[in-house]
């Protein structure tokens, strides 16, 4: 359930400019260091060393950064209409207590539209985003339902801090989510109870809380950023799923990626 870039798994937000004579697009490589539980909720967690692709696309419709794929519907003077996309890493149940015996949680893809409203712009910019994603397991190369997500945040970005340069980004917001959805994560079937293991069966709603910090700055040809996310499930509904061994989980990475290629062709706005 840690979501990550459909570009890069990693939560690295894009370090933005806001200003004239930007590439149109960019590309390049690197690696990145994650330290992630197994999903929300999990007493156990993983390292993970990964390569990082960058990849930048400016353009009028479509727009990829290293925080979020969207394809541009709607742009108005401070809303817009897009479509956003997110992933999780797969778990092995093998190698999580809690979930011994249990099938492997598939990894995930989400997509969906996105109503984002720009409430002030300066420093910070403060944005209302409004997702709401269809979940898909991926068993390559079957799919299956996973549920649906409607995680609204409110994100505070900083151009220039806190040194020049740098971008630096908090996040908020609830995550609310459908049966199917709890299920996927935390649920367990009658067969799959054991002792200390209840059976336990998910019902739409509530699904904790999420707080996001991000830091990117660009050094020549090098971008360099890092992120760290805490997870609360305090009064969830699956707070007394026997899946869920810890309600506060805290998750975070840090990137390099060398910048070795871009366009000759300029975007001269504010995208």
């Amino acid at each position: 359930m840690m979501k990550l870039s459909i570009l890069a798994p990693c939560l690295f937000a894009a370090s933005l400019a806001h200003g004239a004579d930007q590439p149109l697009w960019e590309l390049g490589a690197g690696a990145g260091l994650l330290s992630l539980p197994d999903y929300r909720g999990s007493a156990e967690r993983r390292n993970y060393i990964l390569p990082i692709p960058y990849f930048v696309y400016r353009g009028e419709i479509l727009q990829i950064d290293r925080e979020k794929v969207r394809g541009l519907f709607y742009k108005g003077e401070r809303y817009e209409w897009d479509v956003s996309m997110g992933a999780s890493v797969p778990v092995r149940s093998r190698d999580n207590t809690a979930r011994a015996g249990m099938p492997n949680l598939d990894p995930t893809v989400e997509f969906g539209p996105q109503w984002s409203y720009r409430i002030s712009t300066g420093s910070p910019a403060i944005t209302l985003r409004v997702p709401l994603r269809k979940v898909m397991a991926v068993d390559f190369p079957h799919l299956s339902d996973a549920g649906t997500v409607f995680t609204p945040t409110i994100a505070f970005d900083f151009d220039g801090r806190p040194v020049a340069g740098a971008h630096a980004s908090i996040s908020t917001g609830p995550i609310f989510g459908d049966r199917r959805y709890y299920d996927y994560y935390y649920g367990v079937s009658a067969a799959q109870a054991v002792p200390g293991r209840p059976a336990w069966s998910a019902s739409s709603g509530y699904g904790g809380w999420q707080v996001t910090g991000t830091l990117t700055r660009r050094y020549g040809k090098f971008w360099v950023g890092g992120f760290l996310r805490g997870d609360s499930m305090a009064g969830a509904v699956m707070d007394d799923s026997p899946l869920l061994k810890k309600k506060l989980t805290v998750m975070g990475g840090i990137a390099v990626s060398w910048v070795f290629m871009e366009s000759e062709a300029r975007v001269d706005r504010v995208r």
